[in-house]
């Protein structure tokens, strides 16, 4: 079975204007669109052509979430937790209401993430840099107490990035916080050499958020700049934040977020803490093939795999193993199923097949993006 989706934006804060609309070649309408999703999540099931939601379709079955995202400023620095943190966080929290403010877990999955640049440039924060390099950079910002106090923490004993983040979102930090930005600013505007594009970025954030303690946390983190048809995975308990452009996004259909700075939302800085993975180093990117029309995007869950698809009008026919989901993202772009269904496929919809189809003919010119369960011999 085929089935054509398509859903609203979200029109989030620091969703873009027009990012959304251009992909799509129409009218922006004036207010931030964010995200776009495809799944039967709860919170905004994708409507099906003729009436309906998928959710009535699958039962809220579907073990991913996928999204066109679209940022125009910085999205909160978050981190998200494992399935057993998840389930320790469910059973914990279950007295609680659904709106309780003090909620930080929505279910009881992990929520492994894999972003795919659309736009010529996408800019992340994935991960955090190791200590010997922070200590470089810092290096760039001239002496000053708030920024000699942050080396000073970032050279002690133990697990220093998960005390020194711990010390800058308690509050106590204020001072420092103040002035370190304040160099980082007048860095950024004479900066060049090795580290003049973080330097930049991070300025960059701190003018959108003043004062946020977690424009120092950013300065602990590896600045990612994706190209177009680049993707980034992203593990429970690794530091992130997109802070602007394009792009594919698919997830394990989960809601829990434990949220870290650039953000007027609460943050749980002990919860945040006992979740966070502090093991330094970069986040590896994953980069399109130059041989043939299919890339792979690998990753190390079972929930979803994701598939790029570059059309030149040749049919490219796809084994399919569960429920999925063909999103169009440039060009005239069609999908066929094993009983002969056809459908066309406008940029920014999807064509769900269920279950039951087990290989689907993509055809036409242009892109598209094939999202599916992952390998089920991955684990979690």
């Amino acid at each position: 079975m085929l089935l054509s989706l398509s859903n609203a934006p979200r029109d989030y804060a620091w969703g873009s204007p027009t990012l959304l609309a251009d992909l799509e070649s129409r009218t922006p309408t004036g207010a931030p669109e964010a995200e776009v999703w495809f799944g039967d999540h709860p919170g905004d099931p994708s409507d099906v052509q003729g009436g309906g939601t998928l959710d009535a379709v699958t039962g809220g079955a579907l073990p991913y979430l996928l999204k066109l995202l679209a940022a125009a400023s910085p999205l909160s620095i978050q981190v998200h937790p494992t399935v057993e943190q998840a389930r320790a966080g469910w059973a914990r929290e279950s007295t609680l209401d659904a709106t309780d403010p003090t909620r930080n877990y929505r279910d009881d999955n992990h929520k492994p993430e894999l972003i795919v640049a659309l736009s010529e440039r996408f800019e992340s924060l994935s991960g955090l840099r190791p200590v010997g390099d922070t200590l470089g950079l810092l290096g760039e910002l001239g002496q000053s107490a708030g920024v000699e106090e942050l080396a000073d923490r970032l050279r002690g004993e133990g697990d220093v990035l998960r005390d020194t983040i711990g010390w800058l979102l308690s509050g106590d930090a204020r001072s420092v916080v103040d002035d370190v930005v304040a160099s980082v600013s007048a860095a950024a505007a004479s900066a060049s050499g090795e580290w003049a594009e973080t330097l930049r970025g991070v300025a960059a954030i701190a003018e959108t958020y003043p004062g946020d303690p977690g424009v120092v946390v950013a300065l602990l983190m590896n600045h990612v700049v994706l190209r177009r048809g680049e993707g980034i995975f992203l593990r429970a308990g690794l530091l992130h934040a997109y802070i602007a452009g394009l792009g594919v996004e698919i997830m394990a259909a989960s809601d829990n977020v434990l949220r870290g700075g650039l953000t007027p939302k609460r943050i749980d800085v002990a919860e945040l803490l006992s979740v966070l993975d502090t093991t330094t180093g970069e986040v590896p990117v994953l980069r399109p093939t130059t041989d043939g029309a299919i890339t792979e995007y690998p990753v190390p869950v079972a929930d979803f795999s994701l598939r790029r698809v570059e059309l030149d009008g040749q049919d490219v026919v796809i084994d399919v193993d569960g429920p999925t989901m063909v999103l169009a993202t440039s060009g005239r772009v069609r999908v066929g199923g094993a009983d002969g269904a056809v459908l066309d496929v406008p940029v920014g919809t999807v064509a769900f097949a269920s279950a039951d189809e087990v290989r689907l003919t993509v055809g036409g010119q242009g892109e598209a993006f094939v999202a599916s369960p992952g390998d089920l011999t991955s684990g979690r």
